[in-house]
């Protein structure tokens, strides 16, 4: 066998995938865990790709298997544990060894590691797509020095998954920590997603009687029009499969509690710090809070009595409440990007972004074809003032408007879909109501303000009051 130029660290759940997804493709490569029992189960469960994987039972074995200049791939837990690792292979590696950190890393996290002169090369590399995405084809999204990245795309193109048009999901974002704050922006957007999908199914479920399998057909349905996504075709194989322990809906078997990494909440402070405003996003990471809050809600329930009530909407005034708020959705995340690039210098490029997400990663979306095009044609421009989905909005509006009214008239919590509405109508309103706050911050600070005919009188006439 040819001797590897990469390897990677971490055989975890993903760290197995990626390194059986090198080696399927045709790419030696050296492997190490520090618990060496790891390292020799995936050898052996390796099949025929067993012959092209080299397992290492030292840190210095691994290095030594790597021909240089050597790539070594990270997926090891973020945080602390990554530069406890970065130290622990400085003794190893040469000048133009690179290392990439394939975790879910905090950007900044990147960005200090790249600013400290370690002895060897840096990348930031995020992975989306999860366990299968891993093995057969992820999206993947770099950052740091553009020569480093052009040194392993030649394996990350190859094993990255494919759009339609056969274009590999896999990309240069920028310079610094760009790679990993664009993978914490599409985490956001996943947590949006994912809470919009789950109040369409409550309304489906408590509004409108709706039993698991129904609601399956209605997302199976979902899934051949504008909504085609990966999320909406594992909701409906969710709503579909049933337990085999008691034959009921497997869904209606799971605690509504729902976990999370942090990243959905490195968004929004990020996002506050942008002056960004992402409430969608917001609201969803909101949402998974209150509900690890399973006692204070029962004790809520058991004071105020249940919340939701029947409600009357149609299927089709659904599909159009989740279209319209998936695009505001995406719309706030592109511009988010759009902020982080200006702030902090970085080359983003924001059809790129939509066109690595297309396939391999957990937001894959039809839109991401036609909001590629859209940001193609105009970068500055937000996505909802683009032709294409400007029209599909004031389509999707009214379905939008019926479902928050409707929904919170019956008591059904719909933060994330409220959100987007409430988000929209405060960006199509040309006079606000800040001319208040700013009047309110002028009487208490003497902080002023500008006049609508333009005259130089920069405080009111209250004058101070203490």
């Amino acid at each position: 066998m040819e001797r590897p130029r990469i390897g990677l660290i971490g055989l975890g759940t993903m760290g197995t995938a990626l390194a059986l997804n090198i080696a399927e493709r045709g790419f030696p490569i050296a492997i190490w865990n520090r618990t060496a029992q790891v390292t020799a189960k995936v050898v052996a469960q390796a099949g025929m790709l067993a012959d092209r994987i080299v397992p290492a039972q030292t840190l210095a074995d691994l290095v030594a298997a790597i021909a240089p200049p050597r790539a070594i791939i990270l997926m090891i837990p973020a945080g602390q544990p990554v530069d406890d690792q970065l130290a622990a292979l400085a003794p190893y590696l040469d000048r133009d060894d690179l290392v990439c950190d394939a975790g879910n890393a905090d950007f900044h996290d990147t960005d200090r590691r790249m600013a400290a002169g370690l002895p060897f090369r840096f990348l930031g590399m995020g992975i989306s797509g999860g366990e299968e995405g891993a093995r057969h084809g992820p999206a993947i999204m770099a950052g740091g020095d553009r020569a480093d990245w052009d040194r392993v795309a030649p394996v990350m193109t190859a094993i990255a998954a494919r759009a339609d048009d056969g274009t590999p999901c896999a990309a240069w974002m920028g310079q610094a920590g760009a790679g990993h704050f664009v993978k914490m922006v599409h985490n956001g957007i996943e947590y949006a997603d994912m809470q919009m999908i789950a109040e369409t199914y409550g309304l489906m479920r408590d509004g409108m009687g709706m039993d698991a399998a129904a609601i399956s057909d209605l997302f199976t349905g979902w899934n051949d029009g504008p909504l085609k996504s990966y999320l909406i075709e594992i909701s409906a194989q969710i709503t579909a499969a049933a337990d085999p322990r008691t034959g009921r809906p497997m869904i209606d078997m799971i605690l509504d509690r729902a976990g999370q990494k942090g990243t959905g909440r490195w968004t929004a402070v990020e996002a506050q710090h942008l002056a960004a405003p992402i409430p969608v996003i917001e609201a969803a990471v909101m949402a998974r809070n209150v509900s690890a809050r399973l006692g204070e809600r029962l004790a809520g329930e058991a004071r105020f009595g249940p919340a939701p009530q029947p409600c009357d909407l149609a299927p089709d005034t659904l599909e159009q409440a989740l279209i319209a708020g998936k695009i505001l959705c995406y719309a706030q995340g592109f511009a988010m990007i759009a902020a982080a690039a200006q702030r902090f210098g970085w080359s983003l490029d924001l059809p790129r972004i939509a066109r690595v997400w297309r396939a391999g990663c957990i937001i894959r979306s039809a839109m991401l074809n036609d909001m590629a095009a859209a940001l193609a044609e105009n970068p500055a421009r937000n996505l909802i003032l683009a032709p294409f989905f400007a029209d599909l909005i004031e389509t999707a509006l009214p379905g939008l408007r019926q479902v928050v009214a409707q929904g919170t008239a019956h008591g059904h919590a719909l933060p994330a879909l409220a959100s987007g509405l409430m988000w929209f109508d405060l960006m199509r309103t040309g006079r606000g109501t800040a001319n208040m706050i700013q009047a309110q911050r002028d009487f208490f600070g003497a902080h002023g303000f500008q006049r609508l005919d333009g005259l130089a009188d920069p405080h009111g006439p209250w004058g101070r009051t203490i």
